[in-house]
């Protein structure tokens, strides 16, 4: 049972809450948890799409525990991240979207986590970062991947040699987040795009965000080759049907994720 992390679930949407106090750290315990979660997720047929945040208002995930660093297991994490426990691939691959929201401090491994969400959205007083430079490493949970591919390599070079906070005006800016509200309103922002989510057929949202993760690592013609074979084969399912029959009788179709 996770003991760091809480799910509640409603009307197809999780909301998965990161609680370690003071500030949300991603010790063992938490990405065991997170692992744990949203691999649980991954085929709970309630569930169609995702939030992920931190309790409390001063952060989401202020990176690692450091305390943990002096007595770091090689050979456990180098296990871990070749299996199906490496939580950064785990969140990364869940086939339903996520949303990852922002309440405060996203450093180090927590802005690491973030990027492993398809849609980022951050309330005013967040402020995110790679800072693992100032202890003398580098980030070790995919930031030197996934950070230039969203803002460039110059700009994440910037931010990773310097190891400097980004706030979240800049943050948006940047494209690192989606959209930027009121310190206090970004559950009930976050909630309001996975409930419009929500009423999406999964066989659709899952098709297209393999598309998207996967199309921008292949050469244009082979990712317009695989779009149009999943494109192909949703006409296959009963969502896909449903959805046709409905825009033909107007009505709003009820899918069933099949």
């Amino acid at each position: 049972m996770a003991e760091v992390v809480s799910v509640s679930k409603e009307q197809g949407i999780a909301t998965v809450t990161m609680d370690n106090p003071p500030m949300n750290t991603l010790g063992a315990q938490m990405r065991k948890d997170l692992a744990e979660v949203f691999t649980d997720l991954k085929t709970d047929n309630e569930v169609v799409a995702i939030i992920l945040t931190g309790a409390g208002e001063r952060a989401f995930m202020a990176g690692a525990d450091i305390k943990e660093f002096p007595d770091r297991d090689k050979e456990a994490e180098q296990e871990a991240s070749s299996t199906s426990m490496d939580v950064f691939s785990v969140i990364e691959n869940t086939p339903k979207p996520t949303i990852a929201m922002l309440n405060g401090y996203t450093l180090g491994g927590g802005l690491e986590v973030a990027l492993t969400c398809d849609i980022r959205i951050a309330e005013e007083h967040a402020s995110v970062g790679l800072p693992e430079v100032k202890l003398g490493l580098l980030p070790g949970g995919g930031g030197t991947q996934r950070l230039p591919k969203i803002v460039g390599p110059s700009k994440a070079k910037e931010i990773m040699f310097t190891g400097s906070q980004v706030a979240a005006d800049e943050a948006l800016q940047l494209g690192i987040v989606s959209k930027v509200v009121p310190q206090g309103e970004g559950l009930a922002t976050a909630q309001e795009l996975a409930t419009k989510i929500a009423r999406q057929s999964l066989q659709a949202l899952s098709r297209i965000k393999q598309l998207v993760n996967e199309g921008t690592e292949k050469p244009l013609e082979e990712g317009l080759k695989m779009e149009r074979e999943l494109f192909d084969g949703l006409f296959e399912t009963k969502d896909a049907k449903e959805g046709i029959s409905a825009f033909i009788e107007k009505r709003r179709p009820v899918f069933t994720h099949e």
